[in-house]
């Protein structure tokens, strides 16, 4: 393929507007030329440390050599043949590593399928089969995909579901507990309770889906007292629980899967984004019995489980046991935490810290006040921070949150570099000095 050398950010932007589907957001105005690792290059030469990881996608950094590699070798044995019509050996390999590494002491069998929202989809069909009940309930700011059924498990409005109802029937929503907002635990079960009562009796719920960290919901964690709760209404009424680890998955929160830290397993777990160090792949894993309950053919697609995707998949986690990134996880996250907080004490507007492994984010209010969240300075931050070199992404319900998702893979003096840019961008909207890392 041939492309025009030397092109500007602005004239490709020019030609994505004219030619690209508006509802296709982007974060900036930049168009990327190489990367590596926890950097990216623009078409005009311009260097960024990249703290957004394509939406947590890149846990083992961009173009990893052990990665590509393995991509190329598959590459070069075969590409397709749908898994349905002839099977292949890394499929079931990496279906045996996830069922092994899936929390739960019983046994376990796996699905695969390209993207998030497919796994979310095929999780509440696999549900609704072992079941045989309708009923799913998801909670308030969780975000499960853009497909319709996805999208109606999805507990935030704009811009997901804005003018594409109505959307499928039988899903409901409770409250997320979230302390900062004034949402207790105690709260949040109840809400469960109010739903039983006023909208659907237990007998017909096949499903609770949540995700442990809320990702565009604002990285809020799911306390483990809340899970325990969840997990004695579902015991109670026969009700499975299926974890949303599409963006939690892949050591982003210092364990392979987050739910690995609750007090009980889920019965599903979805996954998702860094499972294939950014090929595209997603998985269903579960309780072998669950997970046999649709017939054969009820479940699978053309391209799911693709052979480069399941061989990249396995690539990954060589690289996380080769260099230990789950440790890594964790010492990052104490390392940004720290950071973070150091910046947080200088600017008055930050008024939350907040995290599970490397799944941090820190969340901006009008003066400190958490009745006002600030998505307009939220806003600002990204631009300023994007300005000197530093990719971030917003999040959250009311768009106050900043999160990052830098790569494990990423050098604790990188990590610090990006830290000081944020710093500096705070230090600039908001004219107060900030500590040095």
């Amino acid at each position: 393929m041939k492309r025009e050398p030397h092109l500007s950010n602005a004239a490709l932007m020019a030609r994505r507007t004219a030619a690209v589907a508006r509802g296709v957001g982007q974060a900036h105005d930049i168009f990327v030329s190489r990367a590596a690792n926890a950097e990216l290059w623009d078409v005009e030469g311009r260097r960024y440390i990249d703290f957004a990881g394509g939406i947590a996608v890149l846990n083992t950094g961009h173009c990893h050599p052990e990665i590509s590699a393995a991509v190329k070798a598959q590459v070069d044995l075969y590409s397709h043949t749908c898994f349905q019509v002839v099977a292949y050996e890394p499929y079931v390999e990496l279906a045996e590593r996830l069922n092994a590494l899936a929390p739960g002491n019983f046994a376990k069998k796996s699905i695969f399928l390209s993207t998030g929202a497919e796994a979310v989809e095929n999780a509440v069909k696999i549900a609704r089969a072992h079941t045989r009940r309708p009923g799913v309930i998801a909670f308030n700011g969780g975000y499960h995909g853009r497909t319709m059924m996805t999208l109606g498990l999805t507990g935030k409005v704009a811009p997901y579901k804005v003018g594409f109802g109505p959307f499928p029937g039988e899903v409901f929503h409770a409250l997320y507990p979230n302390a900062l907002h004034g949402v207790s635990v105690d709260d949040a079960l109840h809400s469960v309770e109010l739903l039983f009562k006023n909208d659907i009796e237990p007998e017909r719920v096949a499903a609770f889906i949540l995700e442990p960290v809320q990702g565009e919901g604002g990285f809020y964690v799911a306390p483990n007292d809340f899970i325990e709760g969840l997990r004695a209404l579902a015991d109670r009424h026969g009700i499975l629980i299926i974890a949303d680890e599409v963006q939690t998955g892949a050591g982003r929160t210092g364990t392979w899967f987050a739910s690995e830290q609750w007090p009980s397993a889920p019965d599903l777990i979805t996954t998702a984004k860094s499972m294939a160090g950014g090929f595209p792949i997603s998985g269903v894993v579960g309780r072998a019995e669950v997970m046999d309950a649709p017939a054969p053919g009820g479940l699978g697609g053309t391209y799911a489980g693709s052979p480069i995707g399941c061989a990249a998949a396995l690539a990954v986690l060589k690289v996380f046991d080769d260099e230990q990134l789950l440790a890594r996880s964790r010492a990052m996250g104490e390392q940004l935490m720290a950071g973070l907080r150091r910046i947080a004490a200088e600017v008055p507007a930050i008024g939350d810290v907040r995290g599970l492994g490397a799944m941090v984010a820190i969340e901006l209010f009008e003066e400190g006040d958490t009745a006002r969240p600030d998505a307009a300075l939220t806003r600002r931050v990204v631009a300023e921070a994007a300005r000197r070199g530093l990719i971030l992404l917003s999040c959250g319900t009311y768009g106050n949150v900043i999160r990052v998702l830098v790569p494990l893979t990423a050098s604790d003096l990188l990590v610090d570099e990006g830290l000081a840019l944020l710093a500096d961008s705070f230090a600039a909207l908001t004219e107060r000095p900030t500590g040095p890392f």
